[in-house]
């Protein structure tokens, strides 16, 4: 029975960090790009890669945890 307890815990931890990481990149991306917006620059490609990387990382990490 302990057995089953440990293979869940283990299972639902998969992917945390990759979806964790994910969140922190759209913060940052978001946030850089709004700061240029509003200070009169261009918003450079980098904070959009920067957005669409997060995307990728948290998706990957979703798909990592329901498998």
């Amino acid at each position: 029975m302990k057995e089953s307890t440990e293979t869940e815990d283990s299972s639902t931890e998969q992917g945390v960090v990759l979806r964790l990481l994910g969140v922190v990149a759209i913060i940052l991306g978001s946030l850089d790009s709004m700061l240029s917006w509003r200070g009169g620059f261009t918003v450079h490609s980098f904070y959009v890669a920067l957005i669409l990387g997060g995307v990728i990382l948290y998706v990957i990490g979703s798909l990592v945890r329901n498998r």
